[in-house]
């Protein structure tokens, strides 16, 4: 009994989350936008991790890193609007809309748009400064990537 609550106090503490980049943010909200409807499946997560090769070139094993590290991000975070506003502060416009473009693929990957996930994927618009119609545009663009 008393090895057990020594062990538990020498236990390695977990290492400290690293303030989300523009990168990170995108990834957490991938990841929120999946999660919204309580149904989080292989699909998503391979849809994730696909874009996350595609827009910031890493390899597999890269991406499935940064994905389980946005994941524990986006458990840790309390606002969609944060990572939002992260995105919104640090890259370009063209970029925020890619972003918007990739949130709308994961949205789309399961052939269903929850209202949960429209709801997260509208406030994360909101946060990253863009309008309904680049929304509008964006889900275009992702249903050609379907």
């Amino acid at each position: 009994m008393l090895s057990r609550i020594l062990h538990a106090f020498s236990a390695p503490r977990p290492v400290p989350l690293p303030e989300p980049d523009e990168k990170l943010a995108l990834g957490a909200l991938m990841v929120r936008v999946a999660k919204s409807d309580r149904h989080y499946d292989l699909t998503e997560i391979k849809r994730i991790d696909r874009l996350l090769t595609r827009l910031f070139g890493l390899g597999p094993i890269e991406a499935a890193k940064m994905r389980a590290l946005c994941e524990r991000l986006e458990h840790e975070a309390p606002d969609t609007a944060d990572f939002g506003h992260v995105i919104r502060e640090s890259v370009r416009l063209e970029a925020r809309l890619a972003a918007l473009e990739a949130l709308w693929e994961v949205v789309l990957v399961d052939g269903e748009s929850a209202p949960e996930e429209l709801a997260v994927l509208d406030a994360a618009r909101e946060a990253m400064g863009l309008s309904e119609a680049d929304s509008m545009a964006a889900q275009a663009l992702a249903r050609g990537q379907a």
